[in-house]
């Protein structure tokens, strides 16, 4: 089902009733010069259950727990973010799916051998999304990426991802010479980041909602990272980002920044519309039917990942 992506930038109180979100905005009703109408029509609510994901991009928004227990009922990712704009923290619900125990076994007690066969396919969808942003929004050669992307192994022991990643980003941004893809690089690494973190948000939610542990990955293993399933299905979907990204900087070539504007685009990348298993969709609606399938190959039921190929 399609949820809403909300991103709350000013100050703003959120709270709860009759199980709608409600959003008051203290700079209006506290603004004497106003109305009492226009005060009484500021006052916004939405039902908990159309919504997704949260963003908190202010230091004076104020939640209520009622509110916050609300969301996490209903499986929504509440993201919170830094004195950069930037998100930094991510809330999920710990009950996510009535047999929960069940699939938490299921996930725990899987071979390595299927681990590596998962990570595999992974690792090749992502390397053809990759190509296929290449080809369309830079024109460059891909006949090596199609031959990486046919050579990946059980586990990628060749590490075929990173052969491709190097080739990928050195061709991905023509127009900013010696770009490099870094955390804490210069543009545009922070639309990268930002793109990301939401990608990330709307693919850990999917997993609670499956069931599933968001900590124990098929490749990812950092004893640090709280997410390494998310990171690890993610992949596939960051060419995704990327393609919404090269499509912002051309139609806003004089934004750098996290801007309102850039955050209103970034945000809709749950809802960008993708192709998976021959059908058309949402993102978010696609990334439920990954999470699906893995939960299926973890029972046994299946032995393919279903991931979104790009136009």
């Amino acid at each position: 089902m399609k949820k809403r992506t909300l991103s709350f930038s000013n100050p703003a109180y959120l709270s709860l009733k009759d199980n709608q979100l409600v959003i008051r905005l203290p700079e209006v009703e506290n603004n004497d010069t106003l109305p009492d109408s226009f005060k009484q029509n500021a006052v916004r609510t939405i039902p908990v259950e159309d919504i997704g994901v949260v963003l908190l991009d202010n230091k004076r928004i104020t939640i209520t727990q009622g509110l916050l227990e609300a969301l996490l009922e209903n499986n929504c990712a509440v993201i919170t973010c830094d004195n950069r704009s930037m998100p930094c923290g991510l809330m999920l619900p710990l009950e996510g799916h009535t047999i929960q125990q069940e699939r938490f076994t299921q996930q725990i007690e899987v071979s390595l051998p299927l681990r590596k066969q998962l990570w595999q396919q992974t690792v090749v969808r992502k390397i053809e999304n990759q190509a296929a942003v290449l080809r369309k929004y830079v024109g460059c050669e891909t006949g090596n990426m199609d031959k990486w992307a046919a050579a990946v192994r059980s586990g990628d022991a060749d590490n075929m991802e990173a052969r491709a990643a190097a080739y990928y980003w050195a061709n991905i941004f023509p127009d900013i010479p010696d770009f490099t893809r870094r955390r804490d690089g210069a543009y545009p690494n922070n639309w990268l980041n930002y793109g990301y973190a939401i990608l990330r948000a709307t693919v850990a939610r999917a997993l609670v909602s499956a069931g599933l542990l968001p900590t124990l990955g098929i490749h990812h293993h950092n004893r640090y990272n709280a997410y390494c399933l998310a990171d690890d299905i993610m992949e596939p979907y960051r060419p995704f980002v990327d393609e919404r990204i090269k499509q912002m900087m051309k139609d806003m070539p004089d934004e750098k920044e996290i801007s309102k504007e850039v955050k209103a685009a970034l945000l809709t990348i749950p809802v960008m519309d993708v192709m998976i298993d021959g059908n058309s969709g949402v993102l978010m609606v696609a990334v439920s039917k990954t999470v699906a399938s893995l939960q299926k190959c973890y029972s046994g039921e299946l032995r393919n990942l279903i991931y979104p190929m790009m136009k």
